[in-house]
């Protein structure tokens, strides 16, 4: 029934799920593998993997989970994953889910029947884990996930879920861990802040395995300012959501600049938020041979800067066995210890819509990047708005 429930609902889901890249008309090429037995799999995904040709035992297994619309053949051929493995030596698991499942083919992150530890979706990815590493003798304490949108949704549940699985995650263009847990409440987590304390949002997380203690996966958020599928407040909440967990502060330990507009900051070694300027909704690369280039232009994966590279690096896919990652991810154009100052402005509604600083829907207006409300769009109504990173205006009211 909760299937029949979603082909009855697919108005709602085209705009409420995040709606992402295309599915691919060709069968998955003959380096992506299907897995057809690998165990319980009461989600009904399909497994399917890419191993780079004489894998040694003791690497780094990346479970990497597609956008809504797409399939295992398009995160495989766009995202850069395999080549990385190829590279770094390490295994991928690209998880697929169906129409039979949800009629965009997005992974249920909003739906404790599938988003929980032993449950659906979730179950069946674990699943997929065990069966990778049994097979190739894989390193389980380097066991790692990433995923687009809907599929950066379910990787924040499954780091909730099995936190004693996933040493650390990727999540581009996602939202925090249980955010919704209803197809109605998807929506408003998609788009709106949620007004919750980094407190509250690490109680979601601590309470998917009651009675874990730790160590908890390291979280690399990746989010365009300019993405108005999934708002980027959703990046501000994941980093207030997985500092709180860890215990760190909010306050940034390092910032870099990065290519492609991106700003990096550091939540000491544990947190990392990845702000692209103006960069839409999808999964960024940089198509080219250079050392820090990967992935393909196409449906929703951007060209601008490797996402998937900088995370692997995260990750510490590129060190040997046993090697603990490092925040730093490649020469940085600038480095600074403190969050840069940023411009503050105090306008009317009207004027920082004009000059670029927020955005305009049905008579309300909005802070780019943040998307925080600031009320009706006219020159009567002013707020303070600061910009914290390239194109990401958080309100300020009081401060300028």
């Amino acid at each position: 029934m909760r299937k029949l429930a979603f082909a009855g609902l697919a108005a709602i889901t085209a705009a409420v799920l995040t709606t992402v890249g295309v599915a691919s008309a060709d069968p998955p090429p003959s380096s992506l593998v299907q897995v057809s037995n690998f165990g319980a799999n009461p989600g009904a995904l399909a497994m399917y993997t890419y191993t780079p040709s004489g894998l040694e035992a003791g690497r780094p297994v990346v479970v990497a989970l597609h956008g809504c619309t797409q399939s295992a053949a398009d995160y495989y051929a766009h995202s850069g994953w395999p080549e990385l493995a190829d590279k770094w030596r390490f295994e991928v698991v690209f998880p697929q889910t169906s129409t039979a499942n949800n009629s965009l083919k997005c992974f249920t992150w909003f739906d404790p029947a599938d988003d929980t530890r032993g449950k659906g979706e979730a179950a069946s990815v674990k699943s997929m884990v065990d069966k990778a590493i049994g097979d190739h003798g894989s390193d389980r304490s380097r066991v790692f996930v990433t995923g687009l949108s809907a599929g950066g949704g379910m990787t924040a549940d499954l780091l909730a879920a099995y936190p004693d699985v996933f040493a650390g995650g990727g999540i581009d263009a996602g939202l925090p861990a249980q955010c919704a847990t209803s197809i109605t409440q998807a929506s408003s987590c998609q788009q709106n802040n949620q007004n919750l304390t980094p407190a509250q949002w690490a109680s979601k997380v601590k309470a998917q395995y009651p009675g874990y203690s730790g160590p908890w996966p390291r979280v690399a958020i990746w989010q365009g300012t300019g993405d108005y599928t999934v708002y980027p407040v959703n990046g501000t909440e994941l980093r207030d959501q997985w500092t709180a967990v860890h215990g760190i502060s909010q306050t940034p330990t390092s910032t870099q600049s990065l290519p492609g507009g991106t700003t990096l900051t550091n939540y000491g070694d544990k947190v990392q938020l990845y702000s692209i300027a103006g960069m839409g909704h999808g999964t960024a690369v940089d198509p080219g041979t250079g050392a820090t280039q990967c992935g393909s232009t196409g449906a929703y994966f951007l060209a601008g800067i490797c996402s998937s590279y900088y995370t692997g690096l995260f990750f510490g896919l590129d060190k040997g066995s046993g090697t603990t990652p490092t925040t730093t991810t490649a020469p940085p154009t600038t480095t600074t210890t403190t969050p840069p100052a940023g411009a503050c402005v105090n306008a009317s509604n009207y004027a920082h819509t004009q000059a670029g600083r927020a955005h305009q829907s049905a008579g309300q207006t909005y802070a780019n990047g943040s998307n925080q409300a600031m009320g009706l769009w006219n020159t009567f109504t002013t707020h303070a708005l600061r910009e914290t990173s390239s194109g990401y205006w958080v309100l300020a009211d009081g401060q300028c």
